[in-house]
């Protein structure tokens, strides 16, 4: 065990290396630059900001001095946002993202694993039948297309739902709901299939034929073999949700990391980019780690080499 996490770590340093590698001269190899768009400024003002930030430099000197900085904890200062750090930046706006993101997977879980549940226990039945047409509608419809006919139903329309930023519970209602609407249809048919093909396996009928009932047999052997699948969708996907809800946050006027991102790419802003997404590839591959070890917690027999 202490063996393969060691070595997954490794990988993962060295996934996200690659990664900042490629964001680094990917971005630097886009036509323009951070300050081009300034209109009200002149050339030459241009190219004294470039010198003070460094950016008239050649770009294995930046990539080497960057690369540098950020091994000490120094991710630079913002290009747009003059005065601020990177750092600051995104640990101001990580928490926003986070604490949305952790309540849409919550929310996701404890109403997605429920219906997959039901739907197997009830397989052919009208109720399957109806868990199942939702659950494909919930995967078809973007989060963008869910986040607009919330904001006109109960924001717009019977106006009882707050529908700018999250100043109170209510206001959590909506977002939280846009972003879970996806992860739960997915987990829902997920769990479904999963659980119908354990349900199918002999120590299954074994345990039907001692007389167990199927309600006890179902989530007493099945369930826990079944949610696998599941426990490895979740890592990857908090990190998704907490990273990739820019657009809800867009729609909803959320001061998160996600319409930082965006805005740090329409602005060139080389250095939140970097930030960013280094942030970014840290969640997705701790999330990928802990699932594989969390794979070991709920099943035993699983050996990790």
């Amino acid at each position: 065990m202490t063996k393969y996490i060691i070595k997954r770590v490794a990988m993962g340093l060295l996934s996200i290396f690659i990664v900042a590698t490629l964001t680094f001269f990917l971005m630097n190899m886009v036509p323009g630059g951070p300050f081009v768009a300034e209109k009200s400024i002149s050339k030459a003002a241009q190219e004294a900001l470039a010198s003070k930030y460094g950016l008239d430099k050649p770009i294995f000197e930046r990539y080497v001095t960057y690369m540098t900085d950020f091994l000490k904890g120094d991710m630079g200062v913002s290009l747009r946002q003059r005065g601020r750090t990177v750092s600051e930046i995104i640990f101001s706006k990580f928490p926003v993202s986070a604490g949305l993101a952790g309540i849409a997977v919550f929310v996701a879980l404890c109403v997605g694993i429920p219906l997959g549940c039901i739907s197997a226990y009830n397989r052919g039945k009208l109720s399957d039948n109806i868990i199942i047409v939702l659950g494909t509608c919930g995967i078809a419809i973007p989060s963008f297309i869910s986040s607009v006919l919330l904001l006109y139903t109960f924001g717009s329309r019977l106006n009882i739902l707050p529908t700018i930023g999250l100043n109170d519970a209510a206001s959590y209602i909506m977002p939280v709901t846009a972003l879970a609407i996806y992860p739960t249809a997915y987990i829902t048919r997920l769990m479904r299939s999963s659980l119908l093909d354990v349900m199918g396996q002999d120590y299954i009928r074994t345990a039907k034929a001692k007389g167990l009932s199927s309600f006890v047999t179902l989530f007493k052997h099945a369930l826990r073999n079944a949610i696998l699948p599941v426990v490895t969708y979740v890592g990857p996907m908090l990190a998704s949700l907490m990273t990739g809800s820019f657009v809800v946050e867009k729609i909803f006027t959320i001061p998160g990391l996600g319409r930082e991102f965006v805005s740090s790419i329409s602005n060139r802003d080389y250095t939140m980019i970097m930030g960013t997404t280094i942030i970014l590839a840290t969640l997705i591959i701790a999330a990928n780690v802990i699932v594989d070890i969390l794979y070991k917690v709920i099943d035993p027999r699983i050996k990790l080499k």
